[in-house]
């Protein structure tokens, strides 16, 4: 039978996230009843919520970096039991059959991934909500086992920022001898340091704030270059392997492939609202390429989840009641937070 939940959940672009009473479905074969304990909150939230992709279906219940707990398991499911602490990052189903999802690289699933909020289940009429909730129930192929020895709001922003970034960092081979620039310092960007530094790469951050320099050092940053000042990139010219450009606001796109050496790459995880103009002749003069990232497989999450554990690896985070939740949302968009919000879900009970 349909489970009761109680959630937050935004009814319009311009209406504010208020409580929201729904139901999930009743716990199938294979699924996992999943008590949430904490959310973090990601800026695709923001964007969602507010409908600036263009995309949202209301009302919302945004959310996917969950971390809880496994208190209830289908007859069929046996990869978890009751008590076992789990993770659900940005998709809780895909296809299972288009070559993306058998070469085990789900999140490109050519007919599209499930999102775990603001999208339909595979039967295309039943909305998916998200994670500022009690609970949710899940495909177990769809869950994360949480390793021993992190802390779980430091957890859960790993689930979406760790893996956007751990993920082109993996794929592009970066390590020991490279030049990696990271562009941005927010929830996104301070993951890209902490894994390009501990992959072994000189890490430079790009930042408009001067003031988080101090923060970008202690978090593994080589170098920081304040770019308010286009005169301080112009020494910089052909120096970097790699960028990872985490921003979601507008900005100078073209100035930063400038910036990479001969076959050098510029990987986009910042999604921001209006595209961009790329100039043709910042690319083929040093091959150059521009690439994007989509998180992460279900392997590679697990992969990274793994990592972070070995390497004591966890997301600076601010915990707060979900009834602050709409004031957190004002001060993401001003940087206001060092480096993600996570929400505690014992106050939703």
């Amino acid at each position: 039978m349909p489970l009761p939940t109680r959630g937050y959940a935004v009814k319009s672009a311009s209406a504010p996230l208020e409580p929201f009473d729904f139901t999930r479905r009743d716990v199938g074969a294979r699924d996992v009843l999943i008590e949430i304990l904490y959310c973090g909150i990601c800026h695709s939230d923001i964007h969602q919520a507010r409908n600036e992709w263009g995309n949202s279906i209301y009302p919302m219940v945004p959310g996917h970096e969950i971390v809880g707990r496994v208190v209830r398991v289908g007859t069929e499911a046996t990869r978890f039991r009751e008590g076992d602490m789990v993770g659900v990052g940005v998709f809780v189903d895909s296809c299972r059959e288009c070559r993306s999802c058998r070469e085990g690289l789900e999140q490109y699933c050519e007919k599209g991934f499930v999102p775990t909020y603001n999208g339909y289940e595979r039967d295309g009429k039943t909305p998916t909500y998200g994670g500022y909730s009690t609970a949710i129930v899940v495909d177990e192929a769809y869950v994360y086992r949480i390793p021993a020895g992190l802390s779980l709001p430091g957890v859960a922003p790993l689930l979406c920022a760790g893996i956007t970034t751990y993920s082109p960092l993996r794929y592009f081979g970066v390590g020991a001898g490279q030049r990696v620039g990271i562009v941005g310092l927010g929830g996104l960007g301070h993951m890209g340091v902490k894994f390009a530094a501990a992959f072994g790469a000189e890490v430079t951050v790009f930042s408009t704030s001067p003031a988080k320099e101090r923060d970008a050092r202690r978090l593994g940053a080589h170098h920081f270059v304040v770019t308010r000042d286009a005169q301080n990139l112009a020494p910089l010219a052909s120096s970097f392997d790699l960028i990872l450009d985490t921003v979601s606001a507008p900005h100078d796109i073209n100035a930063l492939l400038n910036l990479l050496r001969r076959d050098g790459v510029l990987v986009q995880v910042g999604l921001p609202e209006k595209p961009f103009e790329v100039n043709p002749f910042s690319l083929p003069a040093a091959r150059r390429k521009l690439a994007g990232s989509n998180i992460g497989s279900l392997r590679e999450t697990q992969e990274m989840l793994d990592y972070c554990a070995a390497k004591g690896i966890e997301a600076d985070v601010e915990v707060i009641p979900i009834q602050r939740v709409n004031e957190a949302y004002e001060r993401a968009l001003k940087g206001d937070v060092r480096y993600r919000f996570v929400i505690d879900m014992a106050s939703l009970r």
